[in-house]
């Protein structure tokens, strides 16, 4: 579609963040350009930095009126882009959400808006490239890029331009986004999917394009990847519960990964108790070998215990969500 028919439509960046200091600057500096060209106003939704991110943003805001630096209470990246179209979306017809720690090609937003025109989507989801610097996190995006790490999730592997269910969030219609009640703000991650859900039954439409993808950065230690994983896993079972959902065979294929750990433990008892949590990690192994050997990738047996750091940790989250809802049932 044109630029034409794009420029007709009016856009807003949203930046939900927390302690970016080290990105902010460099991220609104590398939007400007589509800031200015598509006249778009970029709204820093803030959840109370203590690093001089806010310091950051409102010298930029002082000197670039189309700026705007917003306080967050609540914190959480949902709640920040609530609070974003309440006080901004009048006037809009879209909305962009920008990750403050990914990296985003120069025309992201443009091709974003083109997308949405072109195809009528109520929003344009894209794919993610994971890229790393240190050992483990070059590691852990070997393995998020793979189908050992991410299911075979087409939001990771950037298939072509197709209509689904679900990805990560980048265009949205303001109209739709309010329609549904925009995001639930009890979920602190696996928004995105909740919010996709409500959108796919009340009859909007999702694109996931192939035009342009965002640069994600994965957690650099094992206790930040197995912190996200957790609240990942929590945040699934959470939507499940709430809408009677069934898990799909991707998900529910790392779900009994915590199960057979635990069962392990019974080991003492009878060897056998060790036979599926030991098929499970020769299973990562060995892929981890394969892409080491087959594909020449010498992160790819760090890349398998990666990927069940992930596997234990987003299962684990799932029973405990699970387990805690069961109780609260009960009482």
């Amino acid at each position: 579609m044109g630029s034409d028919n794009s420029a007709k439509k009016r856009s807003m960046v949203i930046v939900p963040c927390l302690n970016e200091a080290s990105h902010i600057g460099m991220l609104i500096e590398r939007l400007g350009g589509a800031v200015e060209a598509l006249d778009m106003q970029l709204i820093v939704a803030d959840g109370g930095s203590t690093d001089g991110t806010r310091e950051i943003v409102r010298r930029i805001a002082e000197r670039n009126p189309r700026v705007f630096l917003l306080h967050n209470d609540k914190k959480i990246q949902s709640a920040a882009i609530n609070l974003a179209v309440e006080e901004f979306g009048d006037g809009h017809d879209y909305f962009i959400r920008i990750d403050a720690h990914g990296d985003y090609p120069a025309d992201y937003c443009e091709r974003l808006v083109e997308e949405a025109v072109a195809t009528g989507a109520d929003s344009v989801v894209v794919a993610m490239a994971t890229e790393g610097f240190g050992l483990f996190q070059k590691a852990t995006a070997v393995a998020q890029n793979s189908p050992l790490g991410n299911g075979g999730s087409k939001h990771r592997k950037g298939a072509a331009g197709h209509w689904t269910d679900h990805g990560h969030h980048a265009l949205m219609s303001i109209a739709a986004f309010r329609a549904v009640g925009g995001y639930d703000e009890s979920f602190s991650h696996n928004e995105d999917a909740e919010l996709d859900y409500r959108l796919c039954a009340a009859g909007f439409r999702i694109w996931m394009t192939d035009k342009t993808v965002m640069t994600y950065y994965p957690r650099a230690s094992v206790g930040g990847l197995f912190r996200q994983y957790l609240n990942y896993g929590r945040g699934r079972a959470k939507n499940i519960l709430k809408h009677r959902a069934v898990p799909k065979l991707r998900q529910m294929v790392p779900l009994m990964v915590a199960p057979v750990v635990a069962g392990a433990s019974l080991a003492v008892l009878s060897w056998a108790a060790f036979v599926p949590v030991g098929a499970w990690m020769a299973a990562c192994v060995g892929y981890g070998v394969w892409m080491a050997v087959g594909h020449r990738n010498p992160y790819g047996p760090l890349a398998a215990f990666s990927a069940m750091v992930m596997h234990f940790a987003w299962s684990a989250g799932f029973w405990m969500q699970l387990l805690d809802f069961r109780r609260r049932e009960t009482t």
